[in-house]
């Protein structure tokens, strides 16, 4: 295989970040244009999308084009068959941006229902998950990756949070409110699932570092 290899593989992570960083931007962006109520950078996540989805595939044939030519084995193969799970966590970060989006749109023309207080906070809590869980895997950093699994139960609290809210002190309160709220109990959601996504990829990368399966199992804080 040799050095060609090595560069080539140098290149599909690459690639991965700036998937990594497209995702990470729709992400903020969708937050952004939901607390500015701009249906107009929605608009542009919305179109944005197709580009993400262009860019996965070609992560894609990277990585079968690798197996294919170079038959890698042991940690090498790990590496590749780790970059294509990867990479389609991240296409499905970016569509849950998109659904940001559209629920966003749906909000633009309709009366605040509250000041947006917890679903920032998620979100802020996503986009760290999504960056440390990238991070963790081009540094081969297992720790890193672990961190990203201990952030979960925040993330779910965060959301069991907003959900609490909008029924309990809106939806039964005054029915009225329903389709509003309806649209941010969606938008939490969205945002919980990117986070579950982050888990994915950080278990992904200890099981590249450490050939340990974790998934299904409690992680030991210490």
């Amino acid at each position: 295989m040799g050095r060609h290899f090595d560069v080539e593989l140098a290149d599909l992570k690459n690639a991965l970040l700036k998937m990594g960083t497209l995702t990470e931007e729709a992400i903020a962006n969708s937050i952004e244009a939901l607390k500015n109520r701009d249906a107009s950078l929605a608009r542009v996540i919305i179109e944005g999308d197709a580009a993400i989805d262009a860019l996965e595939l070609a992560i894609d044939d990277t990585c079968v084009d690798l197996i294919a030519l170079y038959q890698p084995v042991a940690r090498d193969l790990r590496l590749i068959m780790t970059g294509m799970k990867i990479n389609a966590e991240l296409e499905r970060i970016a569509d849950l941006a998109v659904d940001i989006a559209e629920r966003t749109i749906e909000l633009v023309d309709k009366p605040h229902l509250k000041p947006l207080v917890d679903i920032p906070k998620l979100a802020a809590l996503a986009q760290s998950m999504v960056r440390m869980a990238l991070d963790s895997f081009v540094k081969g950093d297992p720790e890193l990756a672990k961190k990203v699994l201990l952030s979960d139960p925040e993330a779910n609290a965060l959301r069991d949070a907003v959900q609490s809210e909008l029924i309990d002190d809106y939806m039964v309160k005054d029915g009225s409110t329903a389709p509003r709220a309806v649209q941010l109990l969606l938008i939490a959601r969205f945002l919980e699932r990117v986070c579950d996504h982050a888990t994915n990829i950080a278990e992904n990368v200890i099981y590249l570092a450490r050939a340990e399966v974790v998934r299904h199992r409690p992680i030991d804080p210490e």
